[in-house]
């Protein structure tokens, strides 16, 4: 398992532990160790942007030190499991090297017995039952560009095309997307691989509109409140009501699950 980096930006190209610097192919096979998908073309374009910078052979060949190779597992993980856009994992690392701690986002609230903090119960003899939510907060970056979907997403240009096609994503006017399109763009991705192509996921889509308008419904009249305190708290009642609607659709499903399987 590759390790949290411990340095910053400024100490990326330095030689590891062991004086080595490695080739692009020799950091593809270690990191594929915990990122089997992760492509030479997925290096590059994180090194574009500045989340690591190798150092380079009088003949233009990238040489990569033990540092780099944390980096970038770190900044995989992020994306893996955190679906953070690069903007946010770079402040991450800035503040890492700075040696303050960095508050990361749960990926998803725990099973109602490991004690969620929503009321959730134990199921009947303790075992764990129902499925793991997200969590609704306030998105650490409003807007990422579409390169950069591309690339956390690990989709292609075509994917995405596709997806927008059936309105499972949609871009700002600016062309830029919410940083939540990289989870969704995961997820109809890895709902692919069982056969669900994007023309299935419209009802899914439209039924996420339905629960979206419902929530509006409730938290308008708050937001249009004179009182700041009030349209404050129309911000949290409406991830409360966002998070309990898909605890409740998840559970639905999964009734219906079972009583099909019956």
């Amino acid at each position: 398992m590759l390790r949290t980096p411990s340095g910053g930006a400024g100490s990326s190209g330095a030689a590891g532990a062991d004086g080595r610097l490695m080739s692009i192919g020799t950091v593809l096979n270690q990191l594929r160790e915990e990122f089997p998908e992760v492509t030479i073309s997925k290096i590059r374009f994180l090194e574009s942007e500045g989340l690591v910078e190798p150092r380079r052979t009088p003949s233009g060949y990238r040489k990569f030190s033990t540092e780099d190779i944390e980096r970038l597992a770190y900044v995989l993980r992020m994306q893996r499991d955190h679906y953070l856009p690069l903007r946010v994992i770079r402040e991450h690392l800035d503040a890492l090297a700075r040696g303050e701690r960095v508050q990361l986002p749960a990926p998803g609230l725990p099973a109602p017995d490991a004690g969620d903090g929503q009321g959730g119960a134990a199921a009947p003899g303790g075992a764990a039952e129902g499925p793991v939510v997200p969590v609704f907060e306030r998105s650490t970056a409003a807007r990422i560009g579409r390169a950069e979907l591309l690339a956390a997403a690990e989709v292609t240009e075509g994917d995405l095309a596709e997806w927008e096609s059936y309105g499972l994503l949609a871009p700002h006017s600016d062309g830029a997307f919410d940083a939540d399109s990289v989870l969704v763009a995961k997820l109809v991705t890895d709902l692919g691989r069982f056969g669900l192509e994007p023309r299935h996921l419209r009802a899914i889509k439209a039924a996420a509109d339905r629960q979206a308008g419902l929530v509006e419904q409730v938290v308008a009249p708050l937001r249009r409140h004179r009182n700041p305190q009030t349209r404050a708290h129309a911000e949290a009642t409406a991830r409360e009501l966002a998070t309990l609607s898909v605890r409740l659709h998840a559970a639905l499903v999964q009734a219906a699950l079972r009583t099909r399987s019956h």
